[in-house]
């Protein structure tokens, strides 16, 4: 039982790091309809839910609705969501999972789906 225990926080403390570690694909490449990790830097705030990420490569809004952006302009992220798949909008990642610099992982509920 100890050894399941054990076993159980070191996997909850190498979670963050492993995340870290998730290829990120560059904003311009990001596809409509496909879960994406990007990072970047938090541009600006658009509203209490959503913000824009900028790279190298480009810029896209994130939704973190109903939740609060939990990141401040100018920090560096990465973010794990779903593509917007609507043709008519610009692209828009709905957040599953922002992490932070270091390495803070914040979840979202997923009330969007």
């Amino acid at each position: 039982m100890k050894f399941l225990a054990i076993a159980a926080l070191c996997a909850a403390l190498t979670a963050p790091a492993a995340f870290a570690d998730t290829p990120t694909t560059p904003i311009a490449d990001v596809q409509r309809g496909t879960m994406v990790t990007v990072a970047g830097i938090v541009e600006r705030i658009t509203d209490e839910d959503e913000f824009r990420l900028t790279d190298a490569s480009g810029s896209i809004r994130i939704y973190v609705g109903p939740n609060w952006v939990p990141a401040e302009v100018g920090e560096s992220v990465a973010v794990n969501g779903f593509v917007d798949d609507d043709l008519v909008m610009p692209r828009e990642i709905y957040a599953r999972s922002l992490t932070r610099a270091d390495g803070t992982v914040i979840t979202f509920d997923r009330r969007y789906d």
